[in-house]
């Protein structure tokens, strides 16, 4: 059942669970969290982000993934992720999409504020809801990295209360020492930020750069207000993987086995996410 960004964080809260948003940059990774998400029965969130326009273009990923969400048995939101651009984001709401993220992040502050309060106006006039980011992840989902430290990066919770009265945005990615892709070293995390903005704010707070930290720091995360949180890096790496276990053995000459092999692989680690986000291990 296609559901909206509100709606899917309204169940997390209600659960005190947090909620996955997975991207799904081709098919396999698309059935892969779906048919997780279907056997535990939980809601989850696909997404597919701008970066991965080579990979998977939004014109031919983007239906399926909403008409994959029509049809499941769950609730599922289609999001687009660190949308680049108005154009992006508009391109992603005309084709069914029922909540985008404007990544505004690494540009000036007023120039978050105004760029992103273009998209929130244009996006509730359609009935759509936006996710926007402030403070930034040194390692970006593209792959490139911003030279500063992580704690220049992070979010500055003072900053907040304005920052949302004056986008009106209806979810808040914040920075606290995450990245994206996969982590060379182990991640310094700062947990009180996430304390002190909620404080502050009752929205729904995100954590991006969520794959490669532990058990422990996913529970601790959501037990001090995180609701979203956005997954991929390390699903991807267990499809890839076990394709080249496949390819090593040569359980098949035919690129379907290798792609399904990827599939259950991922299925598995997105099971293993649901799970520990959901506190069902």
């Amino acid at each position: 059942m296609l559901v909206g960004l509100k709606e899917i964080m309204q169940i997390g809260k209600e659960r005190n669970i947090g909620i996955a948003s997975f991207n799904t940059p081709n098919l396999e990774c698309l059935l892969a969290v779906l048919d997780a998400a279907e056997t535990l029965n939980v809601p989850v969130i696909i997404s597919h982000a701008q970066c991965h326009e080579a990979v998977a273009p939004l014109d031919k990923i983007g239906p399926v993934m909403v008409e994959l969400a029509k049809r499941s048995s769950i609730k599922v939101c289609v999001h687009l992720d660190h949308g680049e651009d108005f154009d992006y984001c508009k391109r992603a709401i005309e084709m069914g999409f029922t909540s985008v993220m404007i990544d505004y992040s690494t540009l000036p502050y007023e120039k978050n504020v105004l760029g992103t309060r273009e998209i929130v106006e244009y996006a509730h006039g359609k009935g759509v809801e936006v996710e926007a980011e402030l403070g930034a992840l040194p390692q970006r989902e593209d792959g490139g990295e911003i030279a500063k430290s992580p704690s220049e990066l992070y979010t500055k919770p003072e900053l907040v209360p304005d920052f949302l009265s004056k986008t009106g945005i209806d979810a808040l990615a914040i920075a606290f020492g995450t990245a994206h892709g996969i982590y060379k070293a182990k991640p310094v995390l700062n947990m009180d930020i996430i304390t002190e903005v909620r404080k502050l704010t009752d929205i729904p707070l995100v954590m991006h750069g969520g794959s490669g930290i532990s058990r422990e720091e996913y529970r601790e995360a959501i037990r001090r207000g995180i609701n979203k949180i956005n997954y991929y890096s390390y699903m991807a790496y267990d499809g890839y993987a076990a394709a080249k276990k496949a390819i090593a053995v040569k359980e098949s000459d035919y690129f379907h086995n290798l792609a399904l092999s990827a599939q259950t692989a991922m299925k598995e680690n997105a099971l293993n996410t649901l799970k520990i986000f959901t506190n069902m291990e």
